[in-house]
């Protein structure tokens, strides 16, 4: 990317940022999303630089094994002028993390745009053991990582919540619910997403094994 800043609510991390010469920006405390924070992230940087943006993108601060190439891929579907918002899905590769409702599960049109996103396991195969749920068909898991063209960033983070998000607590659906377009482009790396005690014990095991 051309410009790289993390944008954070907390001293310590700006300061942390800024002494190993990278870029930060301080962001409000109140804050309901990563969304938000990355919009307001995004104004101050604009007028700061005096730079305008085609496409902004937010990596999470969980997700910290991603990779260039998923940042060049995302860039990618906005050579497409109707793709408002992209993310990143994954082919999972064992049964019991469908069932996983930290792992978030995303379903897609045949032209690679979101259908629904959820902590439940989608598709549901009826008639089928659960246990062989995955060799039935191919469930993806969402990346959690996001681009947006500046101004429909701007239009998504003056959405009122809708019911789909409350019921799942995932923001994407806000979208969804308010007939926004997210491009759903597909990865073959493993990434991290540290969300639990357990996940930061085997991230700090992938990083021992590099």
């Amino acid at each position: 990317a051309d410009d790289v800043f993390v944008a954070t609510d907390d001293r310590r991390i700006y300061d942390c940022v800024v002494n190993f010469g990278g870029k930060a920006v301080m962001t409000s405390t109140e804050h309901r999303s990563g969304t938000d924070r990355c919009y307001e992230a995004f104004c101050r940087i604009a007028g700061q630089t005096g730079k305008t943006f085609d496409v902004v993108v937010n990596i999470q601060g969980d997700e910290p094994f991603i990779l260039p190439a998923q940042v060049t891929s995302l860039l990618s579907c906005f050579e497409n002028p109707e793709v408002q918002i992209a993310t990143l899905a994954k082919k999972f590769e064992c049964n019991d993390d469908i069932f996983d409702p930290n792992k978030v599960k995303v379903v897609c049109t045949a032209g690679g745009k979101a259908l629904y996103f959820s902590r439940s396991a989608i598709p549901y195969c009826r008639g089928v053991d659960g246990k062989q749920w995955l060799e039935s068909t191919p469930f993806y898991k969402h990346v959690g990582m996001y681009a947006y063209r500046p101004e429909v960033l701007k239009e998504i983070t003056s959405l009122a919540q809708g019911e789909l998000e409350k019921a799942e607590s995932l923001e994407q659906l806000r979208w969804l619910e308010n007939g926004y377009n997210i491009a759903v482009r597909f990865t073959d790396h493993e990434s991290i997403g540290i969300d639990t005690p357990e996940d930061l014990e085997k991230a700090r095991e992938v990083l021992l094994l590099k």
